[in-house]
């Protein structure tokens, strides 16, 4: 059974800093992508970031420049490190992992999901 649990959310002030985990069981971490995405109140659910199996990563415009995200293979984990932050990056903020190695922005293309970690950033 694939497992995702995201950590790392929280209350911050506008311009800081926050690192979001995501570690994953029960498949072969190594072989593919891996996506973050986030959920504001009474919106949809928006791609913010994702990493190949190989490292290459793409960004949404909305967080290019502030947000990097990683990935650790040999600890099942991917990292969101959230920098400048801003009163409307506040969302649910979730990992998720595809059925293959290769980017992809829309939800329909991920398999698994964790649950979410809530993040507020405060003006």
């Amino acid at each position: 059974q694939v497992q995702l649990v995201e950590s790392g959310g929280g209350l911050v002030q506008a311009g800081g800093s926050l690192r979001l985990s995501c570690a994953v069981s029960g498949r072969t971490f190594s072989s593919y992508a891996m996506g973050w995405f986030r959920q504001a109140p009474g919106k949809e659910r928006d791609f913010v970031a994702a990493v190949t199996w190989s490292g290459s990563t793409y960004y949404a415009d909305s967080v290019k420049g502030r947000f990097t995200i990683s990935r650790d293979n040999a600890k099942s984990s991917v990292y969101l490190q959230m920098n400048s932050l801003k009163p409307e990056d506040t969302a649910v903020y979730y990992c998720a992992t595809g059925p293959t190695g290769f980017i992809a922005t829309d939800t329909h293309s991920y398999a698994y999901w964790g649950q979410g970690t809530r993040v507020t950033v405060s003006s």
